[in-house]
């Protein structure tokens, strides 16, 4: 029997046979995401040393980047790490991952998860990430979440539950769960921001099909989902454009600074 473990493993694993399909049809972040991270940091990621862990294809790593962020990036799986390098080839990247981070303790501003957080301990990602921050530094975790309260998007995904099996929106809703501080040095907050954007039906079910849930599907019964998928999102949007609705959530947490002498 496969354990729960085992499966969480597969389906993280899932991901590199798939990075190229991942790069282009996943969503990427909106600009409001990241000036909700300096708001509450208190400080312009420009020139901000920052660490994006289970960085994937580097699709935040490049809005970091471009926001002006000194980043390096920790990823551990082989073909995500290698799609990483073939789009972002003037940043650098590392193999590892959150549980145990190839880097120097207090050397970073900022160490973020984009759509990663979940596939960490948290007991051991949270002291390694108190361990590589500087004093006062910040750890950011975010999910792109698709709107529920969006008729379409409800209905897509109660399918989805049921193909699958789960209850992917539960997952969505119990996110704080996955964030554990057994140090007690950080102070969590909360932001949701709400973005959308139009993309071709195609690249609206290839988005779906690069999930781990779907990754680990019998390859005949994941197309015959799609093809489902598709004749009802085309009752949705007859011309072929899908505006897909997000909610980022955002969790921030803060070290405490040192005390004063």
């Amino acid at each position: 029997m496969t354990t729960p473990s085992a499966d969480r493993a597969t389906r993280a694993r899932s991901f590199d046979a798939a990075a190229a399909q991942y790069a282009a049809s996943r969503p990427s972040y909106p600009p409001a995401l990241f000036d909700a991270i300096e708001e509450l940091t208190g400080r312009p990621l420009a020139g901000a040393r920052v660490v994006d862990v289970g960085a994937g294809t580097g699709m935040a790593t490049a809005r970091l980047h471009a926001r002006g962020a000194d980043v390096i990036a920790v990823e551990p799986g082989d073909g995500m790490a290698a799609e990483f390098r073939r789009t972002l080839p003037g940043v650098p990247v590392v193999r590892g991952d959150g549980n145990a981070l190839p880097l120097t303790g207090h050397s970073a501003d900022l160490i973020t998860y984009a759509q990663a957080w979940h596939w960490t301990d948290p007991d051991r990602a949270v002291p390694e990430a108190v361990r590589v921050l500087r004093p006062g530094g910040a750890l950011a975790l975010w999910w792109n979440t698709s709107a529920d309260d969006v008729p379409w998007i409800a209905e897509a995904s109660a399918r989805a539950d049921r193909h699958f099996g789960l209850d992917l929106s539960a997952e969505k809703r119990n996110i704080h769960a996955h964030v554990a501080d057994p140090t007690g040095r950080l102070d969590l907050v909360r932001r949701v921001v709400r973005w959308s954007r139009h993309v071709p039906l195609d690249t609206h079910l290839a988005n779906l099909g690069s999930h781990s849930v779907f990754l680990t599907q019998d390859a005949e019964r994941g197309a015959a989902y799609l093809a489902q998928e598709r004749r009802h999102v085309l009752d949705v949007f007859p011309d072929g454009i899908v505006e897909e609705t997000y909610d980022v959530i955002l969790l921030l947490a803060t070290t405490s600074q040192p005390p004063t002498a």
